[in-house]
């Protein structure tokens, strides 16, 4: 097809006031968690890339999306560039997916993607994996920068052209971002991680981008036998398993979206055996945790920088959010002197390099979250206390800085 020359457009540029925006029907993909984070349900014409590491149930999940889509709304076309139909089929089988109107392909031509994709007509897409599929017209193997750019922008054109949302799964590298072109990211509609450790049974779905919806959302799914189930009430299971009188555990809150988040911190600290001693995490940045122990050090005079410290975030959970800053100095605390925190006390707050405690956002969703859990106290930071309105019966001490706080807790 020939390109229109400049100066040839048929296109106008018209007043942003006269536009009209309309809002388009949401197809609702059966899972809870997964409407969640797509900003609620699938819009119609949009392209939505989702990665993860290999083996953490990126297919999984489509697939059980796939069975209640083909279900609700008409046909759905799965392709699969990495498994054939069979070994598709064994999986469905395990998940309990049987529409008729969900169909397998196995074919990595794009041009024959296309195709099948004309005939059929589905309401909805799925790529498995955009590095798997090529375009014969270019002469480079399939997962090259060229052919990734080259086939999302031809299952662009068509999910636009035709109103036909599109997955696309992605694989990432070892530093776990996207293979391919970072320009592969700026052309879909909506990027999605799968996240999650694999030898623990939650999964977390965390948008990195969405033009349809907040990308600060994410949705908690549980691996079960027979594939993802929603996990609705995450702060009560992350909570269920936690031991009572234990130094070094402390539950602090993390705003995830729109959904404050409580969880547990655990902290040990032992006498190191090497001559520079380390410092571990799971599921918190490590050099956040080297910062917490220096204005440990310098701002109450507590040196643990002889000794080895572990720190780790249980459910597999992994969170960037410096709220719960103060909760991981008080773990690491509490493991130190082996004094144990109170259990029904939850521990919010940002801790600054002067030891001073900033404060945090939706801090009344947080505190209203932990009284509905059964928490009875709460150390917040002094600042938030402004305006705050809650009627929950749970005592709130407010802390000016780390000294107030350990002086609270411990």
């Amino acid at each position: 097809m020939a390109r229109r020359g400049i100066g040839q457009t048929t296109s106008r540029p018209e007043p942003i006031s006269q536009v009209t925006a309309s809002d388009v029907e949401r197809h609702l993909t059966g899972m809870a968690e997964f409407d969640r984070v797509l900003g609620g349900g699938i819009v119609p014409g949009s392209v939505v890339l989702i990665g993860g590491d290999p083996g953490i149930g990126k297919s999984t999940l489509l697939l059980q999306a796939s069975d209640a889509l083909s279900r609700n709304y008409g046909d759905v076309l799965y392709v699969s560039g990495e498994e054939s139909v069979s070994q598709t089929k064994l999986r469905a089988t395990r998940l309990g997916v049987s529409s008729d109107t969900l169909y397998v392909l196995c074919e990595n031509n794009l041009e024959q993607v296309e195709k099948h994709i004309e005939t059929c007509k589905p309401k909805v897409v799925i790529i498995d994996s955009i590095q798997t599929v090529y375009l014969p017209s270019i002469q480079s193997a399939p997962g090259s920068v060229t052919q990734i750019r080259e086939c999302t922008g031809t299952l662009l054109a068509t999910a636009k052209g035709q109103n036909l949302p599109i997955f696309l799964v992605g694989h990432v590298t070892k530093e776990g971002a996207l293979a391919g072109p970072r320009v592969l990211e700026h052309m879909v509609d909506t990027v999605l991680y799968f996240e999650g450790e694999r030898h623990h049974i939650y999964r977390v779905l965390r948008a990195n981008k969405n033009r349809f919806g907040s990308t600060n959302e994410i949705g908690i799914f549980e691996m079960q036998s027979k594939g993802l189930v929603d996990v609705l009430n995450p702060s009560e299971l992350f909570l269920s398993n936690r031991e009572e009188e234990v130094s070094g555990s402390v539950v602090v809150s993390s705003m995830e979206g729109t959904r404050p988040l409580l969880m547990e911190v655990q902290a040990l600290v032992v006498p190191s055996n090497y001559s520079n001693p380390r410092n571990t995490a799971t599921g918190v940045d490590r050099h956040r945790i080297a910062l917490l122990i220096a204005v440990l050090n310098k701002r109450v005079g507590i040196d643990v920088g002889d000794s080895d410290v572990f720190v780790n975030i249980t459910g597999g959970l992994r969170i960037d959010e410096p709220g719960i800053d103060l909760g991981v100095l008080l773990a690491i605390t509490s493991n130190h002197r082996d004094i144990p925190v109170d259990k029904r006390t939850v521990v919010i707050g940002e801790v600054g390099l002067g030891g001073e405690i900033r404060p945090v956002t939706h801090v009344e969703r947080r505190l209203r979250e932990a009284a509905k859990l059964g928490f009875e106290r709460a150390i917040f930071p002094e600042y938030n206390r402004k305006g705050l309105e809650i009627e929950e019966g749970i005592e709130l001490v407010g802390v000016g800085d780390v000294y107030d706080s350990l002086s609270a807790l411990l």
